[in-house]
């Protein structure tokens, strides 16, 4: 399963700034990576694990702004068309799966 999330926050004074600074640190020190300027992705093994950075999540929230968190499947992501300099480019795998005996 994946978590996305989408934001858009104000960076109009120094301070909201430094919030949406912040806020994106949070997400990459949680282990989301960007994937565009406000939208960040991160793998988790199901819908508990997926709830629980969503909480963390809401812990890091700026003052201002809007913020949503999606949840979907790998074949929803193995799914996605991406398109870069007008080039399509090739479909993303899913990550490994760890097996624990």
């Amino acid at each position: 399963m994946w978590v996305l999330v989408l934001f858009d926050l104000p960076v109009e004074t120094p301070e909201q700034r430094k919030e949406a600074t912040d806020f994106r640190k949070a997400l990459l020190d949680f282990g989301f990576e960007m994937c565009q300027f406000s939208c960040y992705l991160r793998f988790v093994e199901g819908r508990e694990q997926a709830e629980t950075w969503t909480r963390r999540i809401s812990r890091a929230l700026p003052a201002g702004g809007k913020v949503y968190v999606l949840y979907f499947t790998d074949k929803q992501y193995e799914g996605i068309v991406r398109f870069e300099a007008q080039q399509p480019l090739p479909q993303q795998k899913n990550p490994p799966q760890y097996q624990l005996f």
